[in-house]
């Protein structure tokens, strides 16, 4: 006999296991009678969690930005120094990233960038994350300016880990994150204030 857990533990269980299951098969090919068989439930505790496959998956890129944005704003939070801020939010997303692959795959690279729905969820994921690097540049500019800069150090880190994924290219996420945390200050540390 199954155990019965609480209801919030049982939606979390849900979106975990939800995330493992689109992450593999892509939000089109997987159905709510997956996600139910893979959490080992039935489908109506799935719908009495999430009304639809579609509010599952907001769920989840919700979900996992908060994870991702709290893991760049506790590798950074406290730091003073700019390099340093840019080493230990490089480090910190990569090792996300290496622990966390899955994740990674349906925030960025799930095949669903054709859905205005979808797409308008992550761009705000996005610019949360913007958001939360933008201060740690450390030169005298406007607020645009530093949010430019801050959605190509994320695009940078994005399509390294994009890269590497795809590949199937092994990684150590220290070791990748201070090479592009490298590659990161060398390009903040040529950028003029405007």
């Amino acid at each position: 006999m199954a155990l019965r857990l609480p209801a919030i533990e049982r939606k979390e269980q849900v979106l975990d296991v939800a995330l493992q299951v689109f992450a593999t098969k892509g939000f089109h090919d997987t159905s709510m009678n997956d996600i139910a068989e893979a959490a080992g439930v039935t489908k109506p505790v799935v719908y009495q969690h999430y009304e639809s496959k579609r509010a599952l998956f907001l769920a989840i890129i919700d979900h996992v930005g908060d994870r991702m944005i709290d893991v760049l704003a506790t590798a950074t939070g406290g730091l003073t120094d700019g390099q340093a801020q840019v080493e230990a939010g490089t480090i910190a997303f990569f090792k996300w990233v290496e622990r966390d692959k899955n994740a990674f795959k349906v925030l960025f690279d799930s095949g669903t960038r054709n859905d205005d729905e979808f797409t308008i969820a992550i761009r705000r994921v996005l610019d949360r994350s913007a958001e939360a690097i933008a201060p740690l540049i450390t030169i005298n500019s406007n607020p645009i300016h530093l949010r430019t800069l801050a959605h190509a150090v994320a695009g940078a880190s994005e399509g390294v880990a994009r890269f590497l994924i795809n590949n199937d290219v092994a990684f150590d996420g220290e070791k990748t994150g201070k090479q592009i945390a490298n590659l990161l200050w060398a390009g903040l540390r040529g950028v003029d204030a405007e």
